[in-house]
């Protein structure tokens, strides 16, 4: 198949969506109770990016799909248990526990719950923002082509079995999970190469500028994954120097250079960058492309929210950090160039000097630039110079 160009790379809380590729793939909907038998094939998508990058949008533009089953992070349960590891040591933990969601077995969460939370959906980080939990067969509130809203769920079907959950993963033909807690594309090779699964990887990014404005406004709630980052054996930290957006500059270059520049055969057409900028600019037409990545299609429904969520008032309030509400997207993309001081633009330039050339982003030289808004920051797309072709029959 052809291979997706360097088409976009993109962002966080409304912060973003995705990109391009097709994948010959039947989407029809199951009726609620429907199981997937063990020979159907099903697709597995990770949506792998950083925190405040766009990727709870991109989850939402997923999980409010009818054919989707998705979850909101994972592994922050291996995390939140081993807080005092390093990310490194937990990357294996963390995978372990995506294999097993992808497989559709839920159970593997009990080995990071408290006992007496094991029961009920509701012990699962964020699982009101999963649509396919608010309705049949987990939770019989909403139906199951509705866009569901967070409010609603958490009030409605918080004590649904997990089982329940675990029924209705079995009852979809997408599985779709959003992380932002791997930091190396090769830990996920035994995923890409397990022929029980279908997997492609949807890599977010955004730019670091805009990344380092949104980090600041979320510090405190953002101070225990940096430590785990930063391998402070469980002490918080607040990354006023950048250390941890370094390390995010970092695996985003790592990420995309091993899945472009000769990587194994088993990538062909499971790697997909956006960028957060380039989807905001053209919603509809990026998502489109995003969901031919993966087998979806785009109902006239869906289209219409992803236009209402992209086209509100204003870049959000502080609180609303971490939910998806109507925005303006484009101005959301832009605010750092008003609100960031120069001087922490030029640290973050620094910090992540490797990453801009490579995600397709300028640097400025002075306030004059950041504030010129005609001066043009995200690069034209640039098409990877590696072949498919070349690697022969290898």
């Amino acid at each position: 198949p052809k291979r997706p160009s360097f088409c976009s790379l993109p962002m966080t809380t409304i912060d973003s969506f995705s990109l391009s590729l097709s994948v010959c793939l039947s989407v029809s909907l199951p009726t609620a109770g429907t199981s997937f038998s063990s020979s159907s094939r099903m697709t597995h998508v990770l949506i792998l990016s950083s925190w405040r990058s766009g990727s709870s949008f991109v989850g939402q533009l997923f999980s409010q799909h009818p054919d989707v089953f998705y979850l909101m992070e994972p592994a922050w349960h291996v995390w939140a248990a081993m807080h005092q590891n390093g990310a490194w040591m937990l990357h294996m933990a963390a995978r372990d526990l995506i294999r097993s969601v992808f497989q559709r077995d839920l159970s593997v969460f009990e080995a990071y719950l408290p006992e007496r939370r094991r029961r009920n959906v509701s012990a699962l980080f964020q699982w009101a923002v999963s649509r396919a939990l608010c309705s049949p067969p987990a939770c019989d509130s909403f139906p199951r082509e509705d866009i569901t809203g967070e409010g609603a769920c958490r009030t409605l079907c918080g004590r649904s079995p997990l089982a329940k959950a675990e029924e209705a993963c079995h009852s979809y033909g997408h599985v779709v999970l959003k992380e932002v807690r791997f930091f190396d594309l090769r830990v996920l090779y035994p995923l890409l190469t397990d022929p029980s699964l279908d997997l492609r990887i949807v890599h977010l990014v955004r730019d670091p500028r805009a990344v380092a404005r949104s980090r600041e406004q979320s510090a405190r709630a953002l101070s225990r994954d940096n430590g785990i980052v930063l391998g402070t054996n469980g002490t918080e930290v607040e990354d006023s120097q950048f250390r941890v957006l370094r390390e995010i500059c970092r695996s985003h270059v790592q990420i995309y250079e091993t899945a472009t520049l000769k990587p194994p055969r088993f990538l062909e057409g499971r790697y997909l960058m956006v960028r957060f900028e380039d989807l905001v600019r053209n919603p509809i037409g990026e998502i489109s492309a995003m969901y031919d990545f993966v087998g979806l299609r785009l109902t006239p429904k869906l289209q219409a929210w992803i236009h209402n969520i992209t086209h509100g008032a204003g870049p959000g309030r502080r609180k609303e950090a971490f939910q998806i509400t109507s925005r303006d997207a484009v101005n959301v993309s832009q605010a750092w160039r008003n609100s960031l001081p120069f001087q922490k633009v030029k640290q973050v330039q620094e910090a992540c000097k490797g990453a801009f050339g490579i995600l397709g982003y300028q640097t400025v030289d002075s306030e004059r630039e950041q504030k010129d808004l005609s001066i043009e920051l995200v690069l034209p797309h640039r098409k990877s110079q590696f072949s498919w072709a070349s690697l022969g029959g290898s």
